[in-house]
């Protein structure tokens, strides 16, 4: 595999920028938008992956404190779900060197799919909580390896699947899954860029340029999401991802 092509800094600007409004909007790292098009410029997957989970992290820091000032985060719900985002992280970023690309490739837009399909299956109302018992504790360790697992291997900060998991079984309302989504990226995201980071798959350059830029808009995104119900947010995000996906599959083709 070669080295990543030399991206120009005005193109990862603009990569940036959106992904900081979608990820304070969203509650997500950015990372599903991030990969794609990074995939999009031509940089090997493995490269895409890596400095996507490196660029999560200041975004995910940002919009963590946006949401904690408006009081939507569910602290202990965020840090059992870091404890087990730290051993999954460095789980997926051991796979990310030794799953073949077209593996990846595929396992990504699998992904992509079931979280789309996730977003129209339930609707949370805006004052749901997360009631903490000996099975949500446990379930909450569990989902956080396997969201640590998801972000080191595909370079997703694991928002996409983690807000509608929160949503679904455990009964978090939209904002408090987006802020505790966020807040359990922080630990994930420097977890999985160590292990990128000593297996060579992190472009530091881009993850500079694409994080920093994306931290800007990030609490525009987070005053954005407490504007809009519950209903379309989910629907604006699924579109998005669906959008995300079909560019995915249409250079998949034209390069095959």
């Amino acid at each position: 595999m070669g080295p990543p092509p030399k991206l120009s800094a005005t193109a990862l600007i603009l990569l940036g920028l959106v992904a900081g409004l979608l990820s304070g909007l969203f509650g997500v790292g950015g990372g599903f938008l991030i990969v794609p098009m990074l995939l999009m410029l031509n940089v090997p997957q493995r490269i895409a992956a890596g400095t996507s989970v490196a660029a999560i992290l200041p975004t995910a820091v940002v919009g963590a404190a946006g949401y904690g000032v408006t009081g939507s985060i569910d602290w202990i719900a965020g840090i059992l779900l870091a404890v087990g985002v730290v051993a999954g992280a460095q789980l997926g970023s051991y796979l990310l060197a030794r799953i073949p690309q077209p593996v990846l490739f595929w396992s990504f837009l699998a992904f992509m799919a079931a979280v789309i399909v996730s977003l129209w299956l339930v609707v949370p109302d805006r004052d749901d909580t997360i009631d903490l018992t000996p099975l949500t504790i446990a379930g909450l360790l569990a989902a956080g390896v396997l969201v640590g697992t998801l972000s080191g291997l595909l370079g997703v900060g694991g928002g996409i699947i983690l807000v509608p998991i929160l949503i679904f079984f455990f009964g978090a309302s939209d904002l408090v899954a987006k802020g505790t989504s966020l807040l359990m990226m922080v630990p994930g995201s420097v977890s999985a860029t160590i292990g990128n980071q000593r297996r060579g798959n992190v472009d530091l350059r881009y993850a500079l340029y694409i994080g920093g830029t994306a931290c800007l808009v990030s609490p525009l995104g987070v005053w954005a999401a407490t504007l809009i119900t519950p209903f379309w947010s989910n629907a604006a995000f699924s579109l998005l991802l669906l959008f995300a996906a079909v560019q995915l599959v249409l250079k998949h083709i034209r390069k095959t």
